[in-house]
């Protein structure tokens, strides 16, 4: 089954209801038009009422099953206030508060966070610490989780892969990298994907020794023993990881045998330069980022994204709030 048809099935039926917070983007009208027509879910666009519906107008997109949200007359606003001030616990005060949350992704954090709100996808316009930072504010991570990571699934035709960190720490330690592989195995298994992680290095099993390589030898361990339960190894040299043939010759004691299909790659530079090689080299579509590691669901899109994007990225992240 394709996997975004696998995503309609998982949602269809259950009410869910996305933020978007950019809601004078051609390419989200577009998708949120699309979203509604379809039942898929309920989306909630920001800013403006008229001045919504009337870009909506000129673009040929009905809003009859879409809600608007202004922030500046929005009735509930108060309550939003007060929670926010409870939630940064005396790090901004009510005036403060209500001025946040005039911030559209700020006030689309807060539907999400008192469950107004199944998700939330941004980015289309904003840069990425625009939308994640409210998210680590308000949102948070979740418990035993330290920080928030970017994954991209690449599929190509029947073929799905997992790669990670591509979008959000730089240069992740041991501990993060660890954490970092037994979130993308979860998220693996919401695409349907039976993860086998592979953790990326320059070296194989130690064929090559270095501060970098320890790091990740390190991680490996730290992965198994607080995921025992995962078919996770390292460190592999992506060949090592994915070729049969190499994984006999140079990994012949290793659970995985060429048959990785999440890696995790050593920094964000590694992960961002491999993902766009695997895209535009070998015409794999990169869907993503999907942000884990988060209590609810947020998605940043990236501002070079088009309407398919958007609308790709708010099944996902319906998924994700399930």
């Amino acid at each position: 089954m394709d996997l975004f048809e696998g995503l309609k099935k998982k949602i269809a039926g259950r009410n869910l209801r996305i933020v978007f917070p950019e809601s004078q983007d051609e390419r989200i009208l577009k998708a949120v038009g699309r979203l509604a027509e379809e039942k898929l879910l309920t989306p909630i666009l920001i800013g403006n009422i008229e001045q919504v519906q009337e870009k909506a107008h000129k673009l040929g997109v009905s809003l009859d099953a879409v809600e608007i949200y202004d922030p500046i007359n929005y009735v509930g606003m108060d309550e939003l206030v007060a929670a926010f001030v409870e939630r940064r616990k005396g790090k901004a005060t009510e005036e403060e508060a209500r001025n946040i949350l005039l911030d559209v992704n700020y006030f689309g954090t807060m539907l999400v966070y008192l469950n107004k709100a199944d998700g939330l996808v941004s980015g289309a316009t904003h840069s990425t610490a625009d939308t994640v930072r409210p998210a680590l504010q308000i949102i948070k991570t979740k418990e035993g989780v330290k920080k928030t990571s970017g994954v991209f699934i690449m599929v190509r035709g029947d073929e799905k892969y997992v790669f990670a960190d591509c979008a959000i720490n730089i240069a992740p330690d041991s501990m993060d990298l660890a954490e970092i592989a037994i979130e993308s195995a979860r998220t693996a298994e919401m695409f349907d994907i039976e993860p086998r992680v592979a953790m990326l290095s320059f070296s194989t099993k130690g064929s090559a020794k270095s501060p970098e390589t320890e790091r990740v030898v390190e991680a490996v361990a730290e992965a198994k023993r607080r995921a025992p339960y995962l078919v996770l190894d390292g460190e592999f040299q992506f060949d090592a990881a994915f070729v049969p043939s190499v994984a006999k010759s140079k990994a012949p004691d290793s659970v995985l045998q060429g048959d990785a299909n999440v890696f995790i790659f050593p920094s964000l530079e590694a992960g961002n330069i491999g993902y766009k090689i695997a895209q535009r080299l070998g015409g794999f579509e990169a869907v993503g980022p999907i942000l884990q590691g988060l209590n609810r669901p947020v998605n940043d899109l990236s501002r070079g994204c088009n309407e398919e994007d958007v609308y790709k990225l708010a099944l996902i992240t319906a998924a994700q709030g399930l």
